[in-house]
């Protein structure tokens, strides 16, 4: 069974049929799906989705594009859903710069220092600031290690280089591999997906988005994974149940479910 660790069923690419899409995950050899939030409005229908359906569960929280509606109490509020398991995505993204980056770097560890006093993981979104978001994990993990409290972190959609992977490694953190790893010009993603251990990586699609080859440029949807597995397979040398097996375990220990 596959566990996709990071979704947005709740975008409006899914409005017009997405009971039927969501259904036919779940015939189809997907047993769990996070679904993410963004923004306030998506967070809550993340909690929304997860309520409708017994295997959806939900992560909350503000995507750097969104550090205006940073609001403490409305982000604990929303955290404390018995089916939210991670306050995410939360992070930095330089492509855009939509909100100064001193401004997203606050955002980013005061919803992580929440993250920490509920005992919840993080799922970090970095975009064109490996630097910076670096800087930041080394920050929050050395308070977190000091005052005893509980680091996992995951790092969505990883682009970055697999010499950095190795520094999050060295933090027990997890990588989340998705329909990028099966692009023929995705290099850095295949060898960052060789030198993690299989018990650090997450099956995502970040659907509607990234959907993998042979889907490549279509709307995502979980059940796509299968993609994944077979190249992850390939890379890992073991097969592919063994892949879905070991991934579904991480994602599962990950989200305390």
């Amino acid at each position: 069974m596959i566990f996709d660790t990071h979704t947005h069923y709740d975008d409006d690419a899914y409005d017009e049929d997405r009971e039927t899409v969501l259904d036919r995950q779940f015939i189809g050899g997907v047993g769990r799906i996070i679904s993410c939030g963004a923004d306030l409005k998506g967070s809550r229908a993340a909690l929304e989705l997860a309520e409708r359906y017994e295997n959806i569960y939900a992560a909350v929280g503000l995507h750097p594009d969104n550090s205006d509606e940073f609001d403490p109490a409305i982000l604990r509020q929303l955290a404390a859903h018995p089916k939210c398991r991670a306050i995410g995505e939360i992070g930095l993204d330089y492509h855009w710069d939509v909100w100064p980056r001193e401004r997203q770097k606050e955002v980013f560890m005061e919803q992580w220092r929440i993250a920490g006093e509920l005992g919840l993981p993080v799922v970090i979104h970095s975009r064109d600031a490996a630097e910076d978001t670096l800087e930041t994990v080394k920050e929050i993990y050395r308070e977190f290690k000091a005052a005893g409290r509980c680091f996992r972190a995951d790092m969505h959609c990883y682009s970055y280089s697999p010499e950095l992977a190795g520094e999050y490694l060295k933090m027990d953190m997890y990588f989340g591999i998705g329909g990028v790893l099966t692009f023929k010009n995705a290099k850095k993603t295949v060898r960052t997906a060789e030198i993690v251990p299989i018990e650090r990586i997450l099956l995502e699609t970040d659907c509607p988005y990234l959907a993998p080859e042979p889907h490549r440029g279509s709307r995502n949807e979980s059940s796509y994974l299968k993609g994944v597995v077979a190249k992850l397979s390939e890379i890992k040398g073991i097969s592919e149940e063994e892949v879905e097996r070991i991934t579904f375990e991480n994602a599962c220990r990950f989200f305390s479910i």
